[in-house]
């Protein structure tokens, strides 16, 4: 129910049909050979065929119409379901022939690129094991809700920042973005010397290598080449013109995220980074499709014990970047901070992860009336030497799980934090310490690996936050 491109090449002036169902589309390729048109598309439901004729014939058939969804980010979506909590079963129980993947290839370019070499697959046990776990339970939460095919774009690339999934002309508009530039171009700039200086390396390698050959002794290492900056998967730009672009216009309601551990450094820059990103998208597909997105787990192998809220934290301060995004219209966040694993930057449980995705897609982009969030801070009110905190998204009501309330830190005006005493009252979280006569500030689960347990009775956890603005370790990060 709704106009879903098509788009192709043919020859310059050449006349173009597309057929679905009853309806007929014409139009002329361009002067450099491409076309396109717009199709409505009937209810969900299928399959359907379609037909592309101009000087040739092409023909697709068990075409679904239903619900798309570009899922993106770094390692964690690009996590396969292999890899995660029980494969062998989620594996074998994988046969929705009306659930359709589609995997982009992980290629960086340096200019935008207008196709990709991949093509759509029903989802079934043969195709499931290497597709993105937090993606396919995602689409197959909303395929069982909704009861509608649902095709998924995975475009995903381990160990990625957000500046690489960002096109170059959005970035380069904005000039808080030039140390990207200036870190990247540089690189650029010095890699010919680089390859001088290892071509060098590589000719006295070849005479030691001979010498110790003579001398009847172990030959040393090659030398490492160095890399090419220009093609680097995190350089600005480059999976935008890659993995972004080759599937700009296909019709989607909205995009799932799940990417920040490689900008954690810079989490202060990402308040203004990851929005933009998000804009760039839309602007490329000519409207503002939904964007929900997973907020950090729990993580830190160095310290697995959970940790205070008393510190300053890279990833508390790039979790809150991300709640941050939430003042964009159509955005939605996934809080998981009570199922990483301390000692694993990749958990193994994506199956919540998808779910919770799910519950925020349910509500933000289909209308249905369910809790789809953990409960968020909303206002402090100072009440002598304690301080309340009220919440939304409370659900049934807020829970401590497995115990007293925990994760919770106050300061007054030296900016020192005291882990603080916390009780539910309510709908409100009661916070004090006797260390802090005049409560001016409070923290919750501010770690890397928190300590944190409030959640409201649908079983979802509250959001990391301060109530503080003052700068954090991040917040010269460039």
């Amino acid at each position: 129910k709704t106009k879903a491109p098509i788009w192709g090449t043919a020859d310059p002036g050449e006349e173009v049909t597309i057929s679905l169902g009853s309806q007929k589309v014409t139009t002329k390729a361009d002067a450099n050979g491409r076309w396109s048109v717009k199709v409505e598309t009937p209810a969900a439901g299928g399959p359907v065929e379609v037909t592309v004729k101009g000087k040739n014939t092409i023909t697709f058939k068990n075409v679904l119409v239903g619900e798309v969804w570009v899922c993106s980010g770094q390692s964690n979506m690009q996590w396969s379901v292999r890899a995660s909590a029980n494969p062998d079963k989620e594996t074998a129980e994988a046969k929705f022939p009306k659930i359709r993947l589609f995997t982009v290839p992980r290629v960086p370019a340096t200019e935008p690129q207008s196709d990709c070499k991949a093509q759509w697959v029903e989802c079934s046990p043969q195709a499931i094991p290497d597709f993105s776990a937090v993606a396919y339970f995602f689409g197959r939460d909303l395929h069982k809700t909704l009861d509608v095919p649902v095709g998924l774009i995975n475009t995903s690339y381990g160990g990625t920042a957000a500046e690489a999934w960002t096109s170059r002309p959005t970035l380069e508009s904005i000039a808080d973005f030039k140390p990207i530039f200036d870190r990247w171009d540089g690189m650029v700039e010095n890699y010919p010397k680089a390859k001088e200086a290892y071509e060098k390396q590589l000719a006295e390698w070849k005479l030691a290598v001979e010498k110790a050959k003579a001398d009847g002794k172990d030959a040393p290492k090659q030398p490492p080449a160095p890399a090419n900056p220009a093609t680097n998967a995190n350089h600005y730009s480059v999976l935008f013109n890659g993995m972004v672009n080759p599937v700009v216009p296909f019709a989607v309601k909205g995009a799932i995220w799940y990417q920040g551990e490689s900008n954690a450094g810079r989490a202060y820059q990402y308040r203004k980074l990851f929005p933009t990103m998000i804009n760039d998208w839309r602007k490329a597909w000519g409207y503002d499709f939904l964007f929900l997105f997973v907020q950090l787990a729990n993580f830190n192998p160095g310290h697995p014990e959970p940790e205070d809220s008393t510190a300053e934290s890279d990833w508390a301060e790039l979790r809150e970047a991300q709640s941050m995004t939430l003042s964009l219209a159509g955005a939605g966040q996934a809080v998981i901070i009570d199922i990483g694993d301390a000692k694993d930057i990749h958990p193994k449980n994506k199956q919540d992860v998808g779910h919770r995705l799910a519950l925020a897609a349910e509500h933000i982009a289909y209308g249905k009336d369910i809790v789809y969030s953990g409960p968020v801070y909303e206002k402090m009110v100072v009440e002598g030497s304690t301080a309340r905190l009220k919440f939304k998204h409370t659900g049934g009501g807020l829970v401590a799980a497995g115990g007293p309330l925990k994760g919770f830190a106050v300061a007054g005006a030296d900016h020192k934090f005291f882990v603080a005493e916390a009780r539910i009252d309510g709908d409100s979280v009661v916070v004090r310490s006797d260390q802090v006569e005049k409560p001016v500030a409070i923290r919750y689960a501010w770690a890397n690996n928190p300590a944190a347990n409030l959640f409201n009775k649908e079983g979802l956890p509250a959001s990391p936050f301060r109530t503080d603005d003052w700068p954090g370790k991040t917040v010269n990060a460039k």
